[in-house]
């Protein structure tokens, strides 16, 4: 895969209409990602020291969040990255869950502030912060009268909807993607759009009654009390309340007598007693800050996994999969094989003759689609007896950058095709694949989905492009993962964790050299194609190559 650093700014600027934003980054918000606004414009920022008391105002209004450009921070520099490492063993099963973290205390006493310097702290991508305050229950028109007047109980665990944050959290635990709903605290009800959130090494996850229900209990990996002052809590809820929801000084302080205290007292408080760590003055407690960071660091340290090194060392001699579709080696086909193989072949000629096993590879794989049979009348009368596509559409993903390279071919079959990308690159000192960036259509897991790589290696990319779509619930036996070239090490290491998936190509080459090129191989086809390395480099580097 590619790993030049202008690839995250192109992707970036590729985005299609309709599209979801399932990067899961989020540094100040109850969650993150969406269908459609939660992927914003990613600018460089001053990093701070990560336990200072300056943070952005709490902003409460709804229970969405915004989207902060992904940084890796460390002690001497600022890295400008969002790399999740994988998640996931050589047979393609989740190994690790995320890590959640469970932050319970009153209204107003800092949980979010609390949230947001753990977060700044850890220094590590993929972290999602997940509110409780999105999971309101909707409010029928008597309740929403109440709550006009200030007589309707926001504190009281009736007032969640525990059954579907509890679904929620237990699926974002496991790697998979999930909606979030976005909640409205000036009309009392959940807006029509849903944050999608993937991806998530670490959730923080934050409310008032987060310790108050026995499975939800069961989901968090660490416990934290944010213990402050009542008098504190209430001047907050004041200014809170006043300046972000419009609300008067005497219904809050009526709410607040009603029902705020006594619920604190009656659900809130007595839940202490879980807690694994009570934090006293919230945020301005940075030795109980350190104390968390330290222990969370050390827990995504046991859970760290290698998948490069164990595909290199699996499979040997085994025959090759019934999945595996190979094209016929006509002599048309191992012509053009021996064009765009020829390191000495002009960069026209290469697009040319890519093109053209590319738009064969796309026509051959449509093949293995299923079909259902049809009736149609001709313009003569006659009924004839054809077949249609069994399934709802087909979506095509590419896997970036080379991946692209295949898209005008697949749209030129496939009429009003949907497309999607994700973008993975190789981290140099783990050697390990980094999910980067990814964008997927709404309804993805109704699809047929084509996956587009240009050449395939070790397969580790293309492992972590299908557990992507697994986990945003492609049915296996629906994804049909297409590559010029591929080895056979990549083959086997799909086959083996995904047996369902249709694996299709032009082309397989036996050997992967110790720098897991492909042998005799293509070369950077990304960098080939698009003009980005002269002709010498060709053959030696390893950018752009697929691991």
């Amino acid at each position: 895969m590619e790993t030049t650093s202008s690839d995250c700014k192109a992707a970036e600027q590729q985005t299609d209409e309709g599209l979801e934003a399932d990067r899961s980054v989020s540094r100040c918000g109850s969650s993150s990602g969406s269908g459609d606004d939660s992927l914003d414009g990613l600018s460089e920022r001053v990093p701070r020291c990560p336990l200072t008391p300056s943070l952005s105002p709490r902003k409460r209004t709804t229970s969405q969040s915004k989207t902060e450009p992904p940084l890796l921070r460390t002690n001497k520099r600022t890295i400008y990255t969002a790399g999740r490492p994988p998640w996931y063993n050589v047979t393609g099963t989740t190994f690790k869950e995320a890590f959640v973290i469970g932050l319970c205390g009153g209204s107003a006493s800092g949980k979010t502030t609390v949230a947001n310097k753990i977060i700044e702290a850890l220094d590590v991508p993929w972290v999602v912060l997940l509110s409780m305050d999105s999971f309101y229950k909707v409010l029928s028109k008597e309740e929403q009268e109440l709550a006009a007047k200030n007589e309707y109980n926001f504190d009281h665990p009736d007032a969640f909807d525990f059954e579907l944050l509890i679904t929620v959290l237990r699926k974002l635990k496991k790697g998979k993607s999930i909606k979030v709903p976005v909640y409205d605290f000036t009309s009392h009800c959940r807006r029509k759009e849903w944050k999608t959130v993937y991806g998530a090494n670490v959730v923080i996850f934050e409310g008032i009654l987060a310790f108050a229900n026995k499975e939800l209990l069961k989901l968090l990996d660490m416990k934290v009390f944010v213990d402050t002052d009542s008098d504190i809590r209430l001047i907050r809820r004041l200014k809170r309340d006043i300046s972000q929801r419009g609300r008067d000084i005497s219904g809050i302080i009526k709410q607040y007598n009603k029902f705020v205290k006594p619920a604190f007292e009656q659900y809130i408080e007595p839940t202490v007693q879980v807690a694994d760590i009570v934090v006293p003055r919230g945020g301005e407690n940075f030795v109980a800050l350190d104390l968390i960071v330290q222990h969370v660091h050390s827990q995504l340290e046991k859970r760290e996994i290698t998948v490069r090194s164990a595909l290199a060392s699996a499979h040997q001699g085994q025959p090759l999969p019934k999945t595996l579709s190979v094209m016929e080696s006509t002599p048309q086909v191992r012509g053009m094989h021996t064009i765009i193989r020829n390191k000495e072949t002009s960069r026209d000629e290469f697009i040319f003759y890519s093109k053209r096993l590319m738009r064969l590879l796309i026509e051959h794989a449509l093949s293995f689609l299923p079909l259902k049979p049809v009736s149609v009348e001709t313009p003569q009368g006659a009924i004839y007896e054809g077949k249609r596509l069994s399934g709802k559409r087909i979506t095509g993903v590419s896997i970036l950058r080379a991946g692209e390279t295949m898209e005008q071919a697949l749209m030129a079959v496939c009429k009003d095709i949907r497309l999607g990308k994700i973008l993975i690159q190789t981290n140099h000192d783990t050697g390990e694949p980094e999910l980067h960036y990814l964008r997927l259509p709404k309804d993805i897991s109704e699809d047929y989905v084509i996956l587009m790589d240009s050449t395939v290696s070790t397969g580790a990319a293309a492992l972590m492009a299908v557990r992507v779509l697994l986990d945003h619930d492609v049915a296996e036996d629906k994804i049909f993962l297409l590559s010029l070239l591929m080895a056979e090490m990549g083959v086997h290491s799909v086959a083996y964790a995904f047996p369902k998936v249709r694996i299709i190509t032009t082309a397989v080459d036996k050997e992967v050299n110790d720098q897991f090129h492909i042998i005799p191989g293509i070369g950077n086809f990304g960098d080939r194609y698009f003009g980005t390395d002269a002709p010498s480099d060709w053959c030696e580097s390893d950018e752009g190559m697929d691991f």
